[in-house]
């Protein structure tokens, strides 16, 4: 999958993925992680997720990484935020207030550069990407994060052959498989949401179940 793919679907605005309001899992189980509101939280592939001001908003500073300038430009245009922009390596960074959001590729990341986060939050991360670029990822994602960081990782799982992602099935052997040495892992839950997702429907797909996980790093 190349940057043109995102690129493309920012500029065409198709971005389905996007939801209208922060995530449910996400305000349901973050307090329970006890996560100091002092904490900086990374949150890759972040598009302009309103997941990123519900973390904001519980205190903390939020880095996000994006590929797509676009969606980094329109989340400070429709919240009003007017960022400080400057050069970090490979990345275009925008500041404001409680965010940081690094317009680049994410395996440009250094564990440099987020050596003061001690959260993760990935809910359109894993999924987004296809198999090989699944386990690039996993194994970045390792070598970027200190031991005890904590966090959520939400995953999707289907029938692939029947409908081509993204967002693209990850099923529980996956994740245990990819993120199991490096991180203790806890499923929280566990929901088919085939009813109410009209695209996976529409597709022929018979069920679609959504799982969170807890995970910390060792």
């Amino acid at each position: 999958m190349q940057p043109e793919f995102w690129y493309k679907k920012w500029d065409s605005n198709q971005i389905g993925f996007h939801q209208a309001e922060a995530n449910p899992y996400l305000q349901r189980y973050w307090p329970e992680l006890a996560i100091a509101p002092s904490a900086r939280v990374l949150v890759p592939l972040c598009g302009k997720s309103l997941d990123l001001l519900w973390l904001a908003g519980q205190g903390h500073q939020v880095i996000g990484v994006e590929l797509a300038e676009k969606a980094v430009e329109e989340f400070f245009s429709e919240h009003q935020l007017q960022p400080q922009i400057s050069e970090k390596g490979a990345f275009k960074v925008y500041r404001s207030v409680a965010f940081e959001l690094w317009c680049g590729d994410f395996f440009a990341l250094t564990a440099e550069d987020v050596a003061d986060c001690t959260a993760l939050y990935d809910r359109a991360a894993l999924i987004a990407l296809p198999d090989a670029m699944r386990q690039r990822y996993a194994a970045h994602l390792q070598q970027l994060l200190a031991p005890g960081m904590k966090g959520l990782v939400i995953t999707l799982d289907y029938d692939q052959s029947q409908i081509p992602g993204p967002p693209f099935a990850v099923n529980d052997d996956e994740v245990q498989r990819l993120l199991g040495q490096g991180w203790q892992l806890e499923k929280l839950e566990e929901r088919d949401i085939l009813a109410e997702s009209p695209k996976f429907l529409e597709g022929g797909v018979e069920w679609l179940v959504e799982r969170v996980y807890r995970v910390s790093s060792r």
